[in-house]
């Protein structure tokens, strides 16, 4: 049995687990308006009240930090994670915005999948926040999301390498590059959480 001398509140854990899941509830919205597009379904709002209540929920933790002399984890990781898991969802929200502002007409295949590696990270990632506390058996998790983040990768490279190779309006390209480096960022933001999340274990365990 683990004996430990930390404290025994566990607001910051339910706090990375809301940010978790509310990072899941933007990614799938997001990856659904990405299938549906150009029919909004009101999803476009719903992704910037997901961000907003993000942004609630990293001031919730930056003020319990600031309030707390005794924190469960390293001062540092808890704000550094709780400031990639706000990331995820801005980036989220910023894609769910360029569907709109860049007019597009009907979304690229590579940037619906990108969408689908994104809710892939975000379930692991919620999922390794849901079990924080106990610092254990977590391995898996990152090690998903290192692997989804990879192909994140390759379909934004391919993704970007089509946009030169089939003759399209220069415009069009600029948006959609745009897009896939948006999407891509979010993608890299659960991979760099995940990375604070593995060093959190490794320090407590």
């Amino acid at each position: 049995m683990r004996f430990s001398l930390l404290p025994s509140d566990s607001t910051f854990f339910d706090l990375f687990n809301e940010a978790g899941k509310n990072s899941l509830r933007a990614a799938t919205m997001l990856d659904e308006m990405m299938g549906s597009w150009p029919d909004d379904n009101g999803l476009t709002r719903e992704i910037l009240l997901a961000e907003q209540e993000g942004d609630r929920i990293t001031h919730d933790i930056i003020k319990r930090l600031n309030s707390t002399f005794v924190t469960p984890i390293d001062r540092e990781d808890i704000y550094s994670l709780a400031a990639r898991l706000d990331d995820v969802v801005d980036y989220i929200e910023e894609a769910a915005d360029f569907l709109g502002l860049y007019k597009i007409e009907a979304p690229m295949s590579q940037a619906q999948e990108l969408t689908r590696i994104l809710v892939g990270s975000c379930e692991q990632l919620a999922a390794g926040l849901e079990n924080l506390p106990s610092f254990t058996d977590l391995d898996k998790y990152w090690i998903e999301i290192h692997r989804l983040e990879n192909d994140g990768d390759r379909v934004s490279r391919d993704a970007v390498a089509s946009l030169f190779s089939n003759g399209i309006d220069p415009m069009v390209v600029i948006r959609w590059k745009d897009m896939f480096a948006v999407l891509e960022k979010a993608i890299d933001a659960t991979e760099t959480a995940a990375h604070i999340l593995e060093g959190i274990v490794i320090k407590n365990s």
